[in-house]
């Protein structure tokens, strides 16, 4: 049982906490979950991106799911192998394709055939062979939010089935291509299995046919997107998951990589904030914290619900108020018409299932300083990164600044 008070004590609030025990057990249930096939589980940087978070996937094996050249260095300053990190996204960079084959990594992820025809320039520009996968878009409805929907026709991520096979036979008389995986993710924060089995059965069968023609897959990639509980959805079972897509993968010998972020560590991280202080108009009771939409923004991005947990907790009779932030912005708020007591300046709330897309989502918005992280383990709570000091945020502006005066 975490001790949210005790450790607020230590440490000033807002901050992220994160249970490692429990991100080691869920990344554990998934390297499980696959135990009768070869593979690969690539946790999804994008989802929580500290060093510390990733280097708990390195010392049990993971790989890492990329979608920058930062992350890539990340994955690496915390232990991560390159030929476990594989590098997705619709826009990268002629550098940061130069420097993923630099490194080494596994595969690019492609998303599209310009794309492909600049990765094949820039591997023939280095004298060197890239190994690649193609995303597969298999047009099918994942059933979430609109905003973390990949997998239809009208999103921007990967090709369809028919120009995949024309990119796939590009690739093969390449000199400067190889091309080893094949990939889709159909969308984040996904709670019916049916939409994942479905294009598991789509692409299997396209990779099939590919195999057919003499390319020599030797990855299939089922990306990510498992959901977690944040108020009441259902969740996907972890077993069922793994044997729905093992189930269509006959006659394929491939390593299955899968890429869960959310799944992996949103249950096990928490922002904890203090209320500044109540307030209320003629409509509406407002209280007030010190955390903000900087820190949590995905309440306002998606509408997204966090529950709370809240201490000190008074005999007086609960009414609906909005949880909201410092920043200036309508918009900023973290809980809307949530019950609660009575608060009082100083008391702890604290927002559960916070570990994805919180810290990794936060900025300076209104040169708030992004807050601490830390860590609990084994009953031991320690940092993991500080929180930002105003110097920090200003040191290369003030840099520039001083030189343009100095001039």
């Amino acid at each position: 049982m975490i001790n949210f008070c005790e450790i607020a004590q230590q440490y000033e609030t807002p901050f992220y906490l994160y249970n490692l025990d429990k991100i080691q057990e869920k990344f554990l249930a998934y390297k499980q979950a696959f135990a009768g096939r070869k593979n690969l589980i690539c946790f999804a940087l994008k989802a929580n991106s500290n060093l510390s978070v990733v280097a708990k996937i390195a010392e049990l094996e993971g790989g890492a799911d990329c979608v920058s050249i930062g992350e890539i260095k990340r994955a690496i300053l915390a232990g991560i192998k390159p030929y476990r990190i594989i590098f997705s996204g619709v826009g990268k960079k002629d550098s940061e394709i130069k420097e993923a084959l630099k490194i080494g990594i596994l595969f690019i992820n492609v998303e599209s055939f310009a794309e492909l025809k600049r990765i094949e320039a820039i591997a023939q520009e280095m004298q060197i062979e890239a190994r690649i996968s193609i995303r597969v878009n298999p047009n099918i409805d994942p059933k979430t939010h609109p905003y973390i929907s990949t997998g239809l026709s009208e999103n921007k991520f990967g090709v369809d089935i028919q120009e995949a096979k024309q990119m796939y036979l590009y690739a093969h008389k390449s000199l400067a291509l190889k091309p080893i995986g094949v990939h889709f993710h159909i969308g984040s924060q996904l709670t019916e299995l049916d939409p994942i089995i479905q294009s598991t059965q789509k692409i299997a069968d396209f990779a099939r046919s590919l195999v057919a023609i003499g390319i020599d897959l030797k990855f299939f990639d089922v990306g990510g997107g498992i959901g977690i509980r944040y108020e009441n959805e259902k969740t996907i079972d972890l077993y069922a998951y793994a044997q729905g897509i093992l189930s269509k993968l006959n006659g394929l010998d491939v390593t299955i990589i899968c890429e869960p972020g959310r799944s992996i560590v949103g249950e096990a991280g928490y922002l904890v904030t203090r209320v500044l202080y109540e307030k209320r108009t003629q409509n509406k009771r407002f209280v007030i914290i010190d955390g903000a939409m900087n820190d949590l923004l995905r309440p306002s991005l998606y509408n997204a619900h966090h529950n709370i947990k809240i201490f000190h907790e008074k005999k007086q009779e609960k009414s609906l108020a909005d949880v909201v932030g410092p920043v200036c912005e309508s918009g900023d708020f973290l809980a809307k018409n949530a019950m609660l007591p009575p608060m009082e300046s100083g008391d702890l709330i604290v927002f559960e299932n916070a570990g994805a897309y919180g810290f990794s989502m936060s900025s300076n918005y209104n040169t708030r300083s992004k807050c601490a992280e830390i860590g609990i383990e084994k009953g031991e709570v320690f940092i993991l990164r500080k929180p930002e000091s105003f110097d920090f945020i200003v040191r290369d502006e003030l840099e520039i600044l001083n030189q343009r005066k100095n001039r």
